[in-house]
């Protein structure tokens, strides 16, 4: 990579850094020292503030991408996003844990720590999702298997035995 390309990328980064901050730490909460951004209050809002969220981190990964960043770190990356999306949709707690979980800095960071180590990111991206792919894997096997306990007891139950 020549200097110019190293400037480019340093500047992207820095302005991904920027909307994140925007977006999960912006606003300090009178009388305490947490923070919260407007990913949070845009969540607030029905539908419309959660799609406005959406892609402003959608933005952040297309950059993520332009930078080359590997498809095991974007699906870290895209993991974050979808986990904060699906918890935020549970009324209050959804709103609480987006304040909390700040997927957009999770994900800037791991695009600063791609930058600085791709080798040492790319490891623990694959990790990581080989983790979360195990559990759901996991989660299904005991979904099935309790569905087929219950399916049992209801069919002696009903049958008489």
């Amino acid at each position: 990579m020549n200097s110019r390309q190293g400037e480019t990328q340093q500047h992207t980064v820095k302005r991904l850094e920027r909307l994140a901050w925007w977006l999960d730490d912006s606003i300090c909460l009178p009388g305490t020292s947490r923070r919260i951004g407007l990913d949070g209050l845009f969540g607030l809002i029905p539908v419309v503030g959660d799609l406005f969220s959406s892609f402003l981190s959608g933005y952040i990964l297309v950059n993520a991408a332009k930078l080359g960043v590997p498809t095991s770190v974007m699906s870290r990356m895209i993991f974050y996003v979808v986990f904060e999306s699906i918890v935020g949709m549970i009324p209050f707690v959804g709103d609480i844990f987006d304040f909390a979980f700040k997927a957009n800095q999770r994900n800037v960071r791991l695009i600063q720590s791609y930058v600085n180590n791709p080798g040492r990111v790319k490891r623990q991206s694959r990790i990581r999702l080989l983790l979360v792919y195990l559990t759901i894997v996991a989660a299904l096997t005991m979904t099935i298997w309790l569905a087929f306990i219950l399916f049992s007891w209801l069919l002696r139950l009903t049958s008489g035995a």
